[in-house]
């Protein structure tokens, strides 16, 4: 007989593969398997009863049904152990792809106890999961701590786990996020400075420093006057400061939110320099030259929600 081909496939719907049959007509069951590894026989749809029919198999060698293979496609038959270990790959191949895409990242650890070691958090936050790297950011001068850190996972839930909640590090509540380090081409320009909205007069430069000091060094709070509800506070190191921002944060007793203090140069109309602020305050009887300091001081307009 005449060498022919056949036609197999994995599944009836999928596009089939022609398989060379032997000079009798027979079929290898090698040459199945060389194209489908772990095949262990071949199945077809019978057109007259329309249920699956096994293609007898004797010692490695694959039969024609009634001695004439025809147009029909040939399903590849695994074993049930084998389809399983298949079935579990590729859940593993699924699983490594999401590991893929969702990578772990550095979190920013907020609000440490001046007392913290690197030691310390590696202790606290390996009871969650293996961590590759801690570190609590030091003044380069007095080697003292800056109040805030970074800590970075293995595992991608675990990541996930520690966002999801606050952490009580040396005695006191601690935050840890992912810091706003990358920022679109519509995003405001990162810094230094966060604008605090929402303030009451009562507030003092001093008692923000207290308390914005526990999220990191300090080195800038200022409070426009004349009272204006609003402070500006920056801090040395600008993932602090991205971090914070969108927080609603209680300070003696009362709610502030926290904002970006967006570059003046991010906005064209906001663009004013000393010389024309002070021209503009010069047209009117009474002029501030103060508030036209503080314009200079700042170099930062309003946050637009606050506008």
């Amino acid at each position: 007989m005449a060498e022919l081909y056949i036609r197999v496939g994995e599944d009836e719907n999928e596009e089939p593969m022609e398989i060379p049959s032997e000079d009798d007509g027979t079929v290898l069951l090698s040459t199945v398997a060389a194209q489908f590894p772990g095949a262990c026989g071949l199945r077809y749809r019978s057109p007259a009863s329309q249920c699956m029919r096994g293609v007898r198999l004797v010692e490695g060698i694959l039969h024609a049904p009634e001695n004439d293979w025809g147009s029909l496609v040939y399903v590849v038959n695994y074993p049930k152990d084998n389809k399983r270990k298949m079935d579990e790959m590729d859940a593993a191949s699924a699983v490594k792809m999401k590991r893929g895409i969702d990578r772990t990242s550095d979190l920013i650890i907020l609000g440490l106890p001046w007392k913290t070691s690197e030691q310390d958090l590696k202790d606290y936050f390996a009871t969650f999961g293996e961590v590759i790297m801690v570190q609590v950011k030091r003044d380069v001068k007095t080697g003292n701590s800056k109040g805030f850190g970074f800590v970075r996972f293995t595992e991608y839930e675990t990541q996930s786990k520690v966002i999801s909640q606050r952490h009580m590090i040396d005695g006191r509540w601690c935050d840890c996020k992912l810091p706003n380090s990358k920022a679109g081409p519509d995003e405001p320009m990162r810094n230094c400075k966060i604008f605090v909205g929402r303030c009451t007069e009562d507030i003092t430069t001093d008692e923000l420093r207290q308390f914005f000091m526990q999220y990191g060094e300090v080195t800038d709070v200022f409070i426009p006057k004349p009272f204006r509800a609003f402070a500006f506070v920056t801090f040395s190191d600008d993932q602090v400061a991205s971090a914070l921002c969108g927080e609603d944060l209680i300070i003696k007793g009362v709610s502030v939110h926290i904002s970006n203090a967006e570059p003046k140069h991010n906005n064209s109309r906001q663009m004013m320099d000393r010389g024309a602020v002070n021209q503009l305050f010069s047209n009117f009887p009474g002029r501030s030259p103060s508030l036209a300091a503080m314009f200079d001081r700042t170099q930062y307009r309003y946050p637009s929600s606050h506008v």
